[in-house]
């Protein structure tokens, strides 16, 4: 899109009472000091925005007069095609035109917010806008229209190894979700790292604190299996005696038993012997008749052989369960529990000699198990560690390539996209240097030329040709023609306010 200035029209504009300017392919406004030249500048931002050719809010109130309505007209030609816009302020109330009908702001504002951003075209106008305006807006703007170089061109301009790590990642995973998913486990594998050491540490110094024995593991147990076979063989006949005893105090106890049964029965004989016969009934005392003392006598006799027949038993039975008695005998184990108690304490040494032998044993696995967790933590943790720095290595690459490309772009001027920080972290900047300094440092010539170059680059990079004003030209001796429609504003000493506008032949 070419925008063209054709005519501009101050009614009561600040020090202009009525003034039209016809705009040419290059249009000079010359004059002293305080004659309106800047005014000029002024009035198409103001048509256009209400503001300044820097963008501020701008009071069109005349300065040493007085009027009951301000206006300012500007035609343009877009692309070939005519356009007027008007702005007026009357009792402080403004009023919008598009080609010369009143128009309400809303419907204004959509008419120039279709022709071109207002940053852009402020820009393109005035070479002073665009370092006024806040770093990063500056950035952003000169990006839009620089695409980022893409990760595969990237990743070929890095090392090999690098370049493989990166490429199998973003098969997965975008770059800043890489550096997340990197960055957490780099933290959660430096505290990870720590503990394994610390563990690593600890059963070093237990393994180092354990005083093994010389002799070896095997002979321990074969002398303690040796000892353990005779405490085994001693407890087996002392099993074996225990058995024998506990038949002899049975039989004993059952001897034991038969012999209270005849002390029993001898003490009931002489009841029995002696026991009288009765001619009476003991219940009713009635005399018995010949029959019933006959037949009381003969249950008495009974009764004595009975006892006889019963007591005869016990004494065979305790004759044969003493004769069993003499044939068994009872073992004194005391000498046996005696050895046995003199034996079993010497394997105590021998099993404490194997249990160190297996802690030992076991703290030795452990250890190796904590250096083998320790170098696969270390192994992922220098892992991550790499990617990160592939990752910081690939914005160094890219913002390299992004700047060559921006670069690219200017003649003269450099530009600073980037700034590394302590930890070799990028972080975004825009700094417009020319010959290495910074513009804000550069003189009122230098910042024109770099205005310029800057506002050419813009044009060209959005496809917007718009007229360019270039203000305080006196203090240039020359500079590249830019772009576009060229509005130059000279001060000459002792000269009232002239304007001249000269199209190409």
């Amino acid at each position: 899109m070419q925008v063209i200035f054709k005519t501009l029209i101050l009614n009561n504009f600040k020090s202009h009472r009525d003034i039209t300017v016809n705009f040419g392919e290059r249009t000079d406004i010359t004059g002293d000091n305080a004659e309106g030249k800047s005014t000029i500048c002024e009035a198409p931002t103001y048509v256009l925005y209400g503001t300044d050719a820097l963008g501020s809010k701008l009071d069109p109130t005349p300065i040493t007069y007085e009027a009951e309505e301000i206006k300012v007209s500007l035609l343009l030609e877009v692309d070939g095609k005519e356009l007027m816009l008007g702005r007026s302020l009357k009792k402080n109330k403004t009023i919008y035109y598009v080609n010369e009908v009143p128009s309400k702001a809303g419907e204004f504002n959509e008419v120039v917010e279709k022709l071109f951003d207002k940053d852009l075209f402020l820009s393109l106008f005035n070479p002073s806008y665009f370092p006024s305006m806040h770093w990063e807006k500056q950035r952003s703007m000169l990006l839009q229209y620089v695409t980022s170089p893409i990760n595969k061109d990237v990743i070929k301009h890095m090392p090999d190894e690098q370049n493989k790590c990166l490429a199998a990642l973003f098969k997965k995973h975008n770059l800043e979700d890489i550096k997340k998913i990197h960055a957490e486990n780099k933290n959660t594998l430096e505290k990870k790292y720590i503990a394994a050491q610390s563990r690593t540490k600890t059963l070093q110094e237990r393994l180092e604190q354990i005083n093994i024995s010389n002799v070896p593991l095997e002979s321990l147990k074969a002398e303690l299996a040796q000892i353990d076979k005779q405490v085994r063989e001693k407890e087996s006949l002392l099993d074996k005696a225990w058995e024998k005893n506990q038949a002899y105090n049975s039989l004993q106890a059952k001897i034991r038993n038969i012999q209270d049964q005849v002390e029993m029965s001898k003490e009931h004989w002489p009841l029995l012997k002696n026991e009288e016969i009765e001619d009476s009934c003991r219940t009713c005392k009635r005399p018995l008749d010949e029959e019933s003392v006959t037949t009381v006598k003969k249950d008495k006799e009974i009764r004595i052989e009975n006892y006889k027949a019963n007591h005869e038993k016990l004494l065979k039975e305790r004759a044969g369960l003493k004769a069993q008695l003499e044939e068994m005998e009872f073992i004194d184990v005391t000498e046996l529990r005696n050895e046995i108690r003199e034996l079993d304490p010497q394997g105590t040494p021998l099993r404490e000699a194997i249990r160190i032998h297996g802690e030992f044993g076991r703290l030795q696995e452990q250890v190796k198990q904590a250096q083998t967790d320790e170098n696969e933590t270390l192994h992922s943790l220098n892992e991550s560690i790499f990617i990160l720095d592939c990752v910081k290595a690939f914005k160094a690459k890219e913002a390299e390539l992004q700047g060559e490309k921006v670069q690219a772009l200017f003649e003269t001027l450099s530009v600073r996209l980037f700034e590394e920080q302590r930890n070799g972290e990028l972080k975004n900047t825009f700094e417009i240097e020319l010959d290495k300094k910074p513009y804000r440092k550069l003189s009122t010539a230098e910042g024109i030329r770099a205005g310029l170059e800057l506002r050419d680059v813009l044009s060209q990079q959005s496809d917007l040709i718009t007229p360019v004003f270039v203000d305080n030209a006196e203090s240039i001796t020359s500079f590249k023609q830019p772009v576009g429609q060229l509005i130059v504003s000279r001060v000459v000493a002792g000269q009232k306010l002239k304007i001249e506008g000269v199209d190409a032949e």
